[in-house]
């Protein structure tokens, strides 16, 4: 089993960038597929970005693709979500999720973090 803490979030201006952390303890981190899912108020779960065991693969929202990337250190057991050219709409609580399925199956995530907060204004 594995625990997950987020952080990096806060109040950026559109057009500005922020890099949500993840990191995980409790079970080797490299058998785990990491993603980022996140929800605004009203609104369904989106599930924003997933990478490989490796970081190898990786998966996008067609709406991030080009503004978002996804990595991971292995050696630090973390996760990142670099967020560029924010909008917006992508104010949500983004959280951090694992899963030991594939990494682009979104209801296979099944540990997830307790989420932060990303405000973009306009």
């Amino acid at each position: 089993q594995v625990q997950l803490v987020e952080s990096g979030g806060g109040l950026v201006q559109a057009g500005g960038s922020l890099r949500l952390s993840c990191t995980a303890s409790g079970d080797t981190f490299r058998n785990y597929a990491m993603g980022w899912f996140r929800q605004a108020p009203g609104t369904e779960r989106e599930f924003v970005a997933g990478i490989s065991g490796s970081g190898r693969s990786t998966y996008y929202l067609d709406s991030v693709k080009g503004r978002f990337t996804i990595s991971r250190d292995n050696a630090q057991n973390r996760v990142y979500l670099q967020m560029d050219s924010l909008k917006p709409e992508d104010t949500a609580v983004y959280y951090c999720a694992a899963t030991r399925a594939t990494y682009y199956i979104e209801n296979g995530y099944n540990y997830w973090g307790q989420g932060t907060q990303v405000t973009v204004s306009s």
